[in-house]
C-alpha cells in the first residue's frame, strides 16, 4: 500500500483533469439521454396526432347509402346537386377511387423525383415510422380497392375499403408534414454536404444547356453521391435517365436539300 499512497501524494494534482474529464463525460451521456428522450416524445406524439387525424377524417365521412334511408315510388327522386341525396355505390366507388389515385400520384411525385428525394429522403425511407405507417396503410388499400367502380361489393366491403382510402389519405399528410420538418436532419454533417453535392451535380444532369458528357458525367457522380445514404428506386432511376438523355438537335444537313 505505501508506493499506491506515495504515488498519490506525488501525482494528486492528476485528480482535477480526471474530473474535467468524467464531467465531460457524464454531460455527454446526460445530453444524449435528453437527445433520446426528446425523439421518443415527438414520436408519441405524432403517432397520436395521426390516430386524432384519422378519427376526424372518419367522422366526416357520410354515411353508407346502405344505411340510409329507403324511399320508394315517385318522392324516391332527389333534386339534381342535393348535397343530402344518398349516393350509389358506383358513384361512391369513384369518389373512393379518385382520392386513392390522387394519394398516390402524391406518393410517385416524391419517389419518381430524383430531387424531391434529396430534399426530403424521409419521405423514400421505410425506416422512418410514419413513412412506414404510410406503407402499410397504402398496402391495405391497395389491396382493398375493387376492381372497377361497377363492382359489386356488400356494405362491409364497401366501409372497410373506405377506412383504408381515409388511412391511406391521413398517413401520407401525417408522413409527408414530418418529412418536410425533418428534411436531412437525420444526416450527419459529412451526408449533408454529398446530399448538397447530388443536388448541385443535379442541376447539371438535366441541364438541356450543358453538353452530353457533361450530363452524363453529371449523372454518374450523383449516382455516387448517392449510394448508400438513399435508396433510389429503379423506376426513379429510369425517369432521370430519360431526363439526361434529351435527344440534341442533329447538327447533320439533310441530303435532299442539297
Amino acid at each position: 500500500m505505501e508506493p499506491f499512497f506515495t504515488f498519490l501524494g506525488s501525482y494528486w494534482w492528476l485528480i482535477f483533469p480526471l474530473m474535467g474529464v468524467l464531467g465531460a463525460a457524464g454531460s455527454a451521456w446526460e445530453r444524449g439521454a435528453r437527445s433520446r428522450h426528446k425523439r421518443r416524445l415527438e414520436m408519441i406524439h405524432a403517432k397520436a396526432e395521426l390516430k386524432a387525424a384519422q378519427a376526424a377524417a372518419r367522422g366526416k365521412i357520410a354515411p353508407d347509402a346502405a344505411a340510409l334511408p329507403t324511399v320508394t315510388g315517385p318522392t324516391a327522386t332527389t333534386a339534381p346537386g342535393d348535397a343530402d341525396a344518398p349516393q350509389t355505390q358506383p358513384t361512391q366507388l369513384e369518389r373512393l377511387f379518385a382520392t386513392h389515385d390522387a394519394v398516390t400520384a402524391r406518393w410517385l411525385d416524391y419517389e419518381l423525383d430524383v430531387a424531391k428525394m434529396i430534399a426530403f429522403p424521409a419521405m423514400s425511407d421505410g425506416r422512418q415510422p410514419l413513412t412506414a405507417a404510410f406503407l402499410r396503410a397504402k398496402r391495405l388499400a391497395d389491396g382493398l380497392r375493387p376492381a372497377s367502380p361497377k363492382a359489386k361489393l356488400t356494405p362491409e366491403q364497401l366501409a372497410e375499403y373506405r377506412s383504408a382510402v381515409t388511412d391511406f389519405e391521413v398517413a401520407f399528410d401525417v408522413a409527408e408534414r414530418d418529412a418536410r420538418r425533418l428534411r436531412d436532419s437525420a444526416f450527419s454533417a459529412q451526408e449533408r454536404k454529398r446530399l448538397d453535392t447530388a443536388k448541385q451535380l443535379l442541376t447539371v444532369a438535366v441541364d438541356q444547356a450543358a453538353t452530353p458528357a457533361e450530363r452524363q458525367l453529371a449523372y454518374r457522380r450523383v449516382r455516387e453521391e448517392l449510394d448508400g445514404l438513399i435508396s433510389v428506386s429503379d423506376e426513379a432511376i429510369e425517369v432521370l435517365e430519360k431526363k439526361v438523355m434529351l435527344e440534341l438537335p442533329s447538327n447533320r444537313q439533310d441530303p435532299t436539300t442539297t
